[in-house]
């Protein structure tokens, strides 16, 4: 076989795959696909240097790896905002209109699985990203090729990233687990889940073996000309990939109401586990200007799908003190199946909420549980009684320190500092991945070193050594001295990582991140008014800062001592030409786009994607394309990569 025939039996063979595991229509036997793909194989290991970059081989996996390695999304992954009813997503839709005028939206559904960035170069798969927390995730490049519904090789030149859902059908978790259950290994409690545990296996001829599939749903960094987001995910799903079943443009509430309701009737029917609907704006350019909040982008939502519910046996009734000493009521269930998680425990959220549905232990109940919320009880079943129910009584006592409870009416919370349960969990927090992530102070660890007095605060983390570990049961040598370098490798982590860690309430990482951008380690210090003035924060999320730091400042300041959190600084920039104007970069520059993106951002510019008359300054350098053309027929201003420097 010579180089030619080999290349036209890899193009016949990813044919018959793309029948096969795209558009589920088999063009060839079994037999006839490995009889081909042995004569490929036999051919690549004869002649190794003229493998091709898109041959089937390369799906197999093998590789294994010690652990992932870190890699940055070329333009920020986000989550969504959810809306889970008419009226909710009226109010989305109504702000849309307030701020950009009538619309055209692009539906299509929501599938539950783990969040993938790919990113093709000149036409080849360079990298596949975990979405990790939206700007860094892992690189899961080798796994994610052995993904059949993941072209190896697109027709696109240049740089684009291609986002979407890693999913595992309905019929093959359940396959997996039950072959998981034959070799005496633990369940996945759903298919999302084994989606994520399948992409993250380090020997990545596992993940071959699983059935994973790819469902693209958007677009990171692309040059693409067209202006609708419909349009641009046509072009992604002619080269190869899954597109969904059904997806939609509608142009009122209507219209995507209608499309909603036909997606939830055809729930049971579609493979995969879909928990929502995903509604955008679909011209780029608006989305583009409508921008971002400080956790959302403002032009898309998941309209989420009404609440799967079962009937179930409240058994006990059991309370939990958390980091900030509130004690919440968890009602022990008898357990139940809600789409692939097997559910033991419901929140019942305070003790107005039991005398307010008058919850009793012994009680049938109907539950919910809505994707990732927390699965609740929404009503009691009081005719199904038989008189040997339990009333729940407002506990006095703290079940953990058996110190007194303050009673505030809604919240009940133990005021001992020194509560074993408030220290676990607060420092649990502290350590956990999102936080400090620090490795090997997981949740059993924790629970061991406060209960037998080694540390009593987040501080005292920092006091350890090695002494005081040694002779603790699981705590030889080399566990011990991985536990304080890890502990000491947070020293210098990123401040907004600290302001998280710290358990402020109402703010997470994205919260904590405009915290440390506008004050750095000033924010002990934040007034009212300067907390309030940050795009996406709410009188609450100010409140909750400005009572953590009465309370804690001194101990903030210690812990800023110890770590010596990075800052990130902000100069304002001087008066230039582009400071506070809108610009657009197009085409090849003397640097990379993302260098000359940052010194753009560096003159106080705002850098947009796309093109519209809001548009002050389009940049072009060589080979510029849709872009330019467009600032041209709309008199939008052109310059030079020269001409831009020369003007700074």
């Amino acid at each position: 076989m010579d180089k030619e025939k080999y290349l036209q039996k890899i193009k016949l063979l990813n044919k018959w795959a793309h029948d096969y595991y795209v558009l589920d229509n088999p063009s060839a036997s079994d037999e006839e696909y490995d009889k081909l793909y042995h004569e490929v194989l036999d051919f690549e290991k004869v002649n190794p240097s003229l493998v091709d970059a898109n041959s089937p081989t390369l799906r197999v996996g093998g590789i294994v790896r010690d652990d992932f390695s870190k890699a940055k999304h070329i333009k920020r992954m986000w989550s969504m905002e959810d809306v889970f009813s008419n009226n909710e997503l009226e109010e989305w839709i109504e702000r849309i209109y307030k701020n950009a005028g009538m619309q055209e939206f692009f539906c299509e559904p929501k599938f539950d699985g783990a969040s993938m960035n790919l990113i093709y170069e000149n036409g080849l798969l360079k990298q596949a990203i975990t979405r990790g927390d939206g700007e860094i995730g892992e690189d899961v490049t080798e796994n994610v090729k052995t993904i059949r519904s993941v072209p190896l090789k697109i027709e696109y030149n240049g740089l684009i990233e291609i986002r979407g859902e890693v999913l595992i059908k309905k019929d093959d978790f359940e396959a997996i687990n039950e072959e998981r259950l034959s070799e005496g290994e633990a369940l996945f409690a759903n298919p999302r889940n084994a989606a994520a545990g399948s992409l993250r296996q380090l020997d990545s001829a596992i993940t071959a073996k699983r059935k994973l599939v790819f469902y693209p749903w958007g677009l990171g960094e692309n040059s693409l000309a067209q202006n609708g987001l419909f349009d641009k995910m046509s072009f992604v799903y002619e080269q190869g990939f899954l597109s969904p079943p059904y997806r939609q443009k509608c142009n009122s509430i209507e219209e995507i109401e209608a499309f909603y309701q036909k997606l939830i009737s055809k729930r049971d029917s579609i493979p995969m586990m879909m928990d929502g609907m995903v509604v955008k704006v679909d011209d780029v350019r608006i989305a583009d200007e409508l921008g971002y909040t400080v956790k959302y982008p403002r032009w898309m939502c998941a309209y989420k799908f009404p609440a799967v519910e079962k009937v179930t046996k409240i058994n006990a009734i059991t309370l939990q003190v958390g980091r900030t000493g509130v004690v919440t009521p968890v009602a022990e269930i008898e357990p139940v199946n809600i789409e692939g998680a097997m559910i033991s425990r419901a929140t019942l959220h305070n003790f107005d909420e039991i005398e307010r549905k008058d919850v009793r232990v012994g009680d049938s109940v109907i539950i919910i549980r809505s994707g990732d919320v927390i699965p609740k009880i929404i009503k009691v079943l009081s005719e199904r009684r038989s008189g040997n129910e339990k009333v729940v009584h407002r506990p006095t006592i703290c079940p953990t320190c058996g110190s007194e409870l303050l009673d505030e009416g809604t919240l009940i919370k133990c005021q001992n500092l020194n509560c074993s349960d408030r220290v676990t969990n607060a420092i649990k927090y502290f350590a956990s991945k999102g936080c400090m992530n620090i490795d090997g102070l997981g949740v059993k660890i924790v629970e061991q070193l406060v209960g037998e007095g080694k540390i009593a605060h987040i501080l005292d983390l920092y006091a350890l050594r090695y002494e005081d570990l040694e002779g603790m049961e699981g705590f030889k040598a080399k566990k011990i001295n991985n536990l304080l370098a890890s502990i000491e490798a947070t020293k210098g982590a990123a401040l907004h990582r600290v302001l998280n860690a710290v358990g402020i309430e109402h703010i997470g990482e994205v919260g904590a991140k405009a915290l440390a951008k506008r004050f750095g380690l000033g924010v002990v210090d934040a007034t009212y008014d300067e907390l309030i003035a940050i795009e996406g924060f709410g009188e609450e999320m100010a409140a909750s800062v400005l009572e953590f730091m009465r309370v804690n400042r001194d101990t903030l300041l210690k812990l800023f001592d110890i770590i010596h959190p990075s800052v990130e600084v902000i100069v304002e920039a001087k008066e230039n030409p582009f400071k506070g104007k809108t610009v657009v970069i197009t085409g090849t520059m003397s640097q990379s786009r993302d260098e000359v993106k940052a010194y753009m951002e560096s003159l106080g510019a705002k850098v947009a994607s796309s093109v519209s008359k809001k548009t002050d300054f389009v940049i072009f350098g060589e080979d510029a394309g849709s872009k330019l053309t467009k600032a041209q027929e709309l008199g939008v201003a052109t310059i030079s990569e020269d001409e831009m420097r020369a003007m700074v």
